[in-house]
């Protein structure tokens, strides 16, 4: 059983370090990373996000694709190594959009603490950031 708990933890440091999320973490960080996340196998079709529920998780998309709606209309399509839910986490808001998968997909998921955590590691708090500035409607 040990083994096999540490072929998994290894497969997804694996995983992880393949993330462009994830790419100027050290070894170290990776593993805490790893440590950290939940992996996820979801179908197609499958609703990540609601938009105007409160968000309780941050995903990233380790492999896949899924679409990003808002009101209906179709206005994003995210591919591996994409990630969203940082919006709600961070400021608190409801969830912008509403996100499905468009073909089976493997995520890695954070809670609200375990994203809280993620963002001490300093290249991931940067690009998480400056995805959410670029991504925040301006007005």
């Amino acid at each position: 059983m040990r083994t096999l708990r540490l072929h998994h933890r290894h497969r997804k440091v694996e995983l992880i370090a393949r993330v462009p999320l994830f790419r100027d973490s050290s070894r170290r960080e990776i593993e805490k990373i790893a440590r950290l996340a939940d992996e996820i196998d979801v179908p197609a079709g499958r609703e990540l996000t609601r938009e105007g529920e409160t968000g309780k998780e941050f995903v990233v998309l380790a492999k896949g694709a899924a679409e990003v709606t808002r009101e209906g209309r179709t206005v994003n399509t995210l591919r591996s190594g994409d990630f969203l839910g940082e919006i709600a986490l961070v400021t608190g808001a409801p969830r912008t959009a509403t996100v499905t998968t468009t073909e089976p997909s493997r995520l890695l998921v954070f809670g609200s603490f375990m994203f809280r955590e993620l963002l001490r590691t300093a290249a991931v708090e940067r690009r998480v950031l400056g995805t959410l500035a670029a991504r925040l409607p301006s007005g």
